[in-house]
This record gives structure tokens, sequence and C-alpha cells, in this order.
């Protein structure tokens, strides 16, 4: 049944086409999400760090993909409008409208629960009981200077477009806290309406705990022919010990399991070596911490013929193109008191700024350029990236989300 939602700041009107039916919602700026209502404001805003804070709009919808279109401007004053989804998801970013003008935009979002079926779940962790992910809601974050949105609609996004499910740890996952990001929230920015990318990567993950928490048969569960499944794990995994363990022992087996069940549901899997650690010796080389994992991920992607985004590789050449000072802006390195609650500095060696993720998230489209091409094609325009010259920090701007963090995320 396809199911068409269309939400306008005054009106909602609700379409069921299978039934033809159509409901009409009188909304004003005080309406609030209720279970009851199953749309509405979910967060208002309240001052952070003397501006203030985004809006957060939620609709209750079944678990899958959603094509939402966005009516962005206002007819009173000019706008700079930012919009993130779930956790942190970027989909619009810095979009300006003069006063009357009104721009449309188009983006597709994965909207997931726990659940897979009557009998089983995914094991989440009790941080993430709290965040935006796997809720019954698809949550729109309105950030930036003066967001300005007259209507919002969303519909059940087409069959026919494949879904990227990302597996891995915490440089994958959807950060739902700043200042901490990673790369596959930042991602799907880059691509059109024909892609969806839904993000399972969960913080301190390796490969094994992701299949033991249920979280690959949620996948699975979810997969269509012609889906892509890209797996980046290593940082945990590496430091796993005991009898049986190792690269190319355990490692090597579970992810075998990964490539095995996804081919088996029609999917085609995708190897990642894990981003590099900031870790420059004294002769200003950035030096590989992870061991034998990524050379045998690579072996592994050979011998059973699975594309390989080389991303250790790629991160490697970023790292040292900004240098051993510079590459910390790369990742979460803050004095203290940057944000709400810090009351000490934070150096993270691993763990990636919003800037770095953008740039990491560009390095892996690099690396989709020679081994999923297809999927280059459904970049937006004008994406264009070489590591050895990346984006300059000062070019680079993020509107704050509501909620910080001041401890690491789970995994280094």
């Amino acid at each position: 049944m396809k199911i068409i939602l269309i939400f306008q700041l005054m009106t909602i009107t609700c379409f069921l086409t299978a039934q033809k039916i159509s409901k009409t919602y009188l909304l004003t700026d005080k309406m609030r999400y209720t279970e009851n209502m199953e749309y509405g404001y979910d967060i208002l805003p309240t001052p952070i760090m003397g501006k203030s804070k985004p809006y957060y709009y939620s609709v209750t919808v079944p678990d899958g993909n959603y094509k939402v279109t966005v009516r962005l401007g206002s007819k009173k004053l000019a706008g700079i409008t930012t919009i993130r989804a779930e956790s942190r998801r970027l989909f619009v970013q810095q979009q300006k409208t003069m006063k009357g003008q009104f721009v449309e935009l188009s983006f597709v979002v994965n909207k997931r629960t726990p659940s897979i079926s009557l009998m089983e779940k995914v094991k989440i962790k009790e941080k993430e009981k709290t965040s935006l992910t796997w809720d019954d809601k698809l949550t729109l974050e309105f950030n930036g200077e003066v967001p300005v949105c007259e209507s919002i609609s969303i519909e059940t996004a087409p069959e026919s477009i494949p879904t990227v499910f990302l597996c891995g740890n915490s440089t994958v996952v959807d950060q739902t806290r700043e200042p901490w990001t990673s790369w596959g929230q930042i991602i799907p920015f880059f691509f059109d309406t024909n892609i969806c990318f839904a993000n399972h990567a969960e913080s301190g993950l390796s490969a094994n705990t992701f299949i033991g928490g249920n979280r690959l048969k949620k996948v699975l569960s979810q997969l269509k022919t012609g889906d892509y499944v890209m797996m980046e794990f290593g940082h945990n995994d590496q430091k796993q010990k005991g009898p049986g363990i190792g690269a190319y022992y355990s490692f090597m087996t579970t992810l075998k399991i990964f490539i095995d069940e996804v081919r088996e549901k029609g999917g085609i899997p995708v190897l990642i070596t894990p981003t590099q650690r900031r870790r420059f010796d004294e002769n200003g080389k950035n030096q590989n911490s992870h061991g034998e994992y990524p050379d045998a991920i690579r072996w592994l992607a050979a011998k059973e013929n699975v594309a390989l985004i080389d991303l250790n590789k790629i991160t490697n050449t970023l790292i040292e193109a900004f240098g051993p000072e510079n590459s910390k802006r790369l990742f979460v390195y803050y004095c203290a008191g940057t944000f709400p609650g810090q009351n000490k500095s934070l150096a993270d060696n691993t763990h990636f700024s919003s800037f770095g993720a953008y740039e990491v998230a560009k390095c892996v489209v690099t690396g989709m350029f020679s081994a999923i091409p297809e999927l280059t094609a459904i970049l937006k325009p004008g994406f264009s990236f070489v590591p050895e010259a990346p984006d300059a920090f000062e070019t680079f701007k993020w509107d704050l989300s509501t909620f910080t963090e001041n401890e690491k995320p789970d995994g280094d």
C-alpha cells in the first residue's frame, strides 16, 4: 500500500491512496507531537550558545524509505535553512531563500524500529533507546541561521530505488550528539532522490557483535534484490583477544557471513577498510594503527570478488594532506568550555568532528567511483573532491544540533 502524507504549516493532508482516504488537520505553531496525534512539533526551540536551537517535526510512519519534499521560504523574511533527519543525517545544507522566495527540495530518508519479527528485535543499547534513530517517528531537524519551511510532504519512496545499508562502528554511525559526527550521517547529502542510505552502524561494535545484536538480521529483513550493504569494521575487532581471534581468523569468518547472507538475499556486499586514526610519527607521516586488519579486508575482497573501498588508504592521504597540526580539525579537538557542560578539553584521534566527517564522507564517495561506479551516477551535480587537496576548514559551516555530549563514543 502506497502512503502519501502531506504536511503544511497550517494544514496537514493525509492520503492513503489504496483506500482513497483523505484527512485534513489544522495546525498552529503550538501543535505538539503526541502518539495520538501522530504528527507535530517535537522539540521546541530554546537558546543555545547565544543562538536559537533548531526545531524538530515528527511524523509517525511504519519502517521504510520515505521521499520527503520540503517547501522552504517565507513571505515575511529571508531564510538560511539546514535540514537533518532522524539522528542528524544531513540532507539540506545552508539553503538560502530571499524574502518571498520559495524553493522545493526532496530527499529520501530511511526510518526504522528495532522490530524484526513478532519474535525478534535488535538488541539496541540503553543509550540508543533515547535517540531519534529507533523510535516510531520520522523526525526532521530544521536548523540554520533562519530556518524557514512552509510545508513538508512525505510519501513512500519507490521500490525501484536501491537502499544502501551501512554496517559499522562509531566512525560510521549516526552520532546523536555534538560535537561527534561520522561519515555515515553525511554521505546522504551528496546524492539525489534515486537512492536511500540506511545507517545501521553503532558505536563500539565489531563485526561479530553487530551480528550478535541481531543488527544484520534487521538489515536482511529489509534488504531487497539490488540493494547494497557497505561494511566498515576493524577498529574494535582488532582489540579482541583469545584463541582463534585475529584478522585472518575470526574476523574473516565473520565478514564472510555478511557477504554470504547478503548475496543469498540478492544484495551487493561492499567491503570498506577502516578509517585511519591520527597517529603521526616524528617524520610527519601518519602511521597505520590497525595492524593486519586493512590487509585482511583487501585479501577477502579479492578472494570473494567483492567491491572494495580502501578508506584506510584514502583517509591516510587526507590526514597527511592536513599535516600533524591542522589534521586536528578533522577530529574532536575542542578546548574546555566550547560546548555546554564541557569542563575539560576534548582530544580524540579516532572520532570525527563535523568537518572531518564531511571530508571522510567525500573520501567514501571517491572510493565509490572505482568500487561501485553505478551509484556515483546518481550523485548531485557538482561533486568534486581530491584527498590530496581537501576542502579548507575555513569554508565549512555547521549548524549545531540541540544535543551535546562530552563523553567519547564507545570504541576507539
